[in-house]
């Protein structure tokens, strides 16, 4: 199994935003948190930043929308380059539209889930997403304890792709580190979000390839 690796901007020097993004260009994917002070108690960036983050990227966004009302902006983010597009199916009021809508503009529609709501929440949205965020902290603040409780529910995704016939990716966002990243891999993961374990490391470049050993 092919683990990706998505450094968390959030944790990055937003003063130096562009050249830190360059520092991890041998990550698969920049995930970005887009918080809007309403679904999560946090405020970051918007649209704006987004899409100039897009044009400059070495590697793709994988956007992350904590936000009320992902079913207006969703696919908004995914159209000006979000190349993989999360949402809240705690936020949607029409989570199986909302994916179709990010679909349509020819990015992966991914839906995630918070700590309190139980995998099967979203089993029937499976086959129209193309992966599954599993928060193992609660969503709008990096530097969170990992929260191992939460990792049964990627076994339950696995085997319910598995049973519905379609292949997904499983995205692990909360504490990922060199220790809790073998742990996260084993429960079913292949996409770690890793926030402050990549950008709190001077050598960004070997914080990322120090995971992807642990992760192996």
């Amino acid at each position: 199994m092919s683990i990706r690796i998505a450094p968390s901007i959030l944790s990055a020097d937003f003063g130096r935003l562009e050249s830190e993004i360059f520092e991890v260009a041998s990550a698969d994917f920049i995930h970005v948190d887009v918080m809007d002070n309403h679904f999560v108690p946090n405020l970051t960036i918007g649209l704006p930043v987004v899409e100039r983050l897009a044009q400059i990227s070495p590697v793709p966004l994988d956007v992350h929308l904590m936000i009320a009302d992902p079913d207006r902006w969703a696919a908004k983010y995914a159209e000006v380059g979000a190349a993989s597009c999360t949402y809240h199916f705690e936020a949607a009021n029409n989570p199986l539209q909302v994916a179709r809508d990010i679909r349509s503009t020819g990015s992966r529609a991914a839906v995630a889930i918070k700590p309190g709501t139980p995998a099967e929440a979203v089993f029937d949205l499976l086959t129209e997403v193309d992966m599954v965020l599993v928060m193992t902290v609660e969503p709008g603040f990096g530097g969170q304890e990992f929260m191992r409780e939460m990792l049964p529910k990627l076994g339950a995704l696995r085997k319910a792709a598995a049973d519905a016939g379609t292949d997904i990716w499983l995205e692990v966002d909360g504490g990922i580190s060199v220790e809790t990243a073998p742990e996260a891999v084993a429960a079913g993961a292949d996409t770690l979000v890793a926030g402050s374990s990549v950008f709190g490391h001077l050598d960004r470049a070997a914080a990322i390839a120090n995971l992807r050993v642990a992760a192996r």
